[in-house]
């Protein structure tokens, strides 16, 4: 038996668990996808791995599967924070998409001083990295924080978590991330669409954790630029290397 639908629930997952589906979950499963009892789905929680499940009962408003056998263990991502100044709507929700499908453990909206939304859904683009997850295979979700100010996280930044400062301004080179920083704690700093600040950059690359790096001769788009960051660092010191 093969499940053609990954699904993230909340709920533990072990052998012989039952797994009860929520409303939504169970019109999708059960209306959308016109599943049975007896049908597979593969279900993962972001720490118990993936699991083959069987639907036990199936209805309009809920359901059950029950866990079978563990498909998949749990497989964490790199110890990565990708910091980025939200857009708009569609282009916000594609960073967070591909930073859940490219393997960041932790994604951080940032307010810069020339960022232009004020806030945003954190509860929306928190859904956007679960299906994310669920579409590429992924046993891990991300957590999407609220919108900080960048000046306020930096203040309070920690000392070992290396930063990939990614300047529009600089010429500098992602060879510059050395192999010896492989095993540490990173993030990637994606500027908004107006660039950074002159007070931002300042104090950037006079942190003891910045890494200057350029993402080529071309100003890049802010979703471009995540992704090209991220791919960046995942070959030279994440789990694609």
């Amino acid at each position: 038996m093969s499940a053609k639908i990954r699904l993230y629930v909340e709920h533990p997952l072990a052998p012989g668990q039952p797994v009860p589906m929520s409303r939504d979950q169970a019109h999708y499963l059960f209306g959308v996808m016109r599943l049975d009892v007896g049908a597979a789905v593969a279900l993962f929680n972001g720490r118990d791995g993936e699991w083959l499940a069987q639907v036990t009962e199936a209805g309009k408003r809920g359901g059950t599967l029950v866990c079978e056998t563990q498909t998949r263990p749990l497989q964490l991502p790199p110890d990565l924070w990708l910091l980025f100044a939200p857009i708009k709507k569609a282009r916000t929700d594609f960073i967070v998409e591909k930073a859940a499908e490219m393997g960041a453990a932790r994604i951080v909206p940032v307010q810069t001083d020339f960022t232009n939304s004020e806030r945003i859904r954190q509860d929306r683009l928190q859904a956007h990295a679960i299906e994310a997850a669920e579409q590429c295979g992924g046993t891990y979700v991300p957590e999407v924080t609220d919108l900080q100010k960048l000046s306020r996280l930096l203040d309070t930044w920690p000392a070992d978590r290396q930063l990939m400062f990614c300047d529009e301004a600089e010429a500098g080179s992602a060879l510059r991330l050395a192999s010896e920083a492989r095993n540490k704690p990173w993030a990637i700093l994606i500027g908004p669409e107006g660039g950074f600040s002159e007070a931002e950059r300042k104090r950037l690359h006079a942190m003891e954790q910045s890494h200057i790096v350029s993402l080529g001769p071309r100003i890049l788009r802010a979703d471009t630029a995540a992704v090209a960051a991220m791919t960046l660092w995942q070959q030279a010191l994440g789990d694609w290397a």
